[in-house]
Parts: structure tokens; C-alpha cells; sequence
């Protein structure tokens, strides 16, 4: 296997990472958004720059990114994200999303985060099965909570399973 790191994202790895996001839109199964944002700053705009990340290859190609954001403004709710991890296809079961999600739960960790959320749609099978064996648990499932808006299940009202980690210093 060809040598795997992950790094923080920066600006200039909007192209790799937006084409990342757009092939995941197309499957249907990664998020309710038709489109990925316009640009580096839409997309940067939501998350936390310490919890944006890259997995690179040993010539510094990306393979796949995670990035989290808060998910409220409320002081009570400083010590919690919302992340998403995408894994490009080609690099699909090379334990790209493995890297990425343990690296990501590591930086969280030390900054403070004890709660990492995320909504899956129950079809996405391999990142329900990743976030289990990363010490998430399912914590509830929002039946048609979303029309689709495009792709192959365009006009389908949609479920999600609702997920989290906690940090370990918070689990008991």
C-alpha cells in the first residue's frame, strides 16, 4: 500500500476536495446538498479551521478530507461538531475514512470538543460501519426528514441516523 497522511486543509486544496464532494453528492447516499459550496470560503465558512482535514498520498494528492463546524452559536454547546469525512472513489477501501476520522476524533480531543455528531443516511452502510468502529453509537433515527432534491433519489423523503462520539473524559 502506497503511503497515507493526513494534514490540515488549506485553501489551495478547494479543487481536489469540492471534486470529493461532488462525488459523493452523485451517489445519493452522502448528504441532502445538490451541489457543493461555490468556493473555498463558502465552504470553509461553517467549520472549524483545527478540525479541516486532508489524507494525502506520498506525492501530497488528496484522498479524501473530514472537516467539523459547532452547531450552535450557544456558549453550552462550545464542545460540539457536526463533522463529515469524504473519501474520493478511487481511494475508496484503503482505510482513507479510517485515517481521516481517527485523526480528526485526535485533534478534537485535544481541543476541547467532547461531543462529534453527524446524520447518515441508513444506506450508507460503510460510514455507519466507520463510525462504529470508532466508538460511535447510534443515538436516534430521523424518519423522512428530508426531500431529496437531486441525484438518483431526487423527490424521495429521506431518513437519517443520528450518531455520536463522546470524548473519553466525558463518558462517565
Amino acid at each position: 500500500m502506497e503511503p497515507l497522511a493526513t494534514r490540515p486543509m488549506t485553501p489551495a486544496d478547494w479543487p481536489a476536495v469540492e471534486a470529493i464532494y461532488r462525488a459523493g453528492i452523485a451517489t445519493g447516499h452522502a448528504t441532502f446538498e445538490a451541489e457543493p459550496p461555490p468556493d473555498w470560503h463558502a465552504f470553509a465558512s461553517g467549520k472549524r479551521p483545527d478540525l479541516m482535514l486532508v489524507a494525502v498520498d506520498g506525492d501530497d494528492r488528496v484522498l479524501g478530507w473530514a472537516a467539523a463546524g459547532p452547531v450552535s452559536a450557544r456558549p453550552v454547546y462550545r464542545g460540539v461538531v457536526e463533522h463529515s469525512v469524504y473519501v474520493a472513489p478511487h481511494a475508496a477501501g484503503r482505510g482513507v475514512g479510517s485515517q481521516l476520522l481517527g485523526d480528526l476524533l485526535a485533534v478534537a480531543d485535544r481541543s476541547g470538543v467532547w461531543t462529534v455528531q453527524s446524520s447518515i443516511f441508513p444506506e450508507n452502510a460503510a460510514s455507519l460501519k466507520l463510525h462504529q468502529s470508532a466508538g460511535f453509537r447510534v443515538v436516534g433515527r430521523r424518519e423522512r426528514i428530508g426531500l431529496m432534491p437531486c441525484g438518483p433519489l431526487a423527490g424521495q423523503w429521506r431518513d437519517t441516523v443520528l450518531i455520536e462520539r463522546r470524548a473519553p473524559a466525558t463518558t462517565s
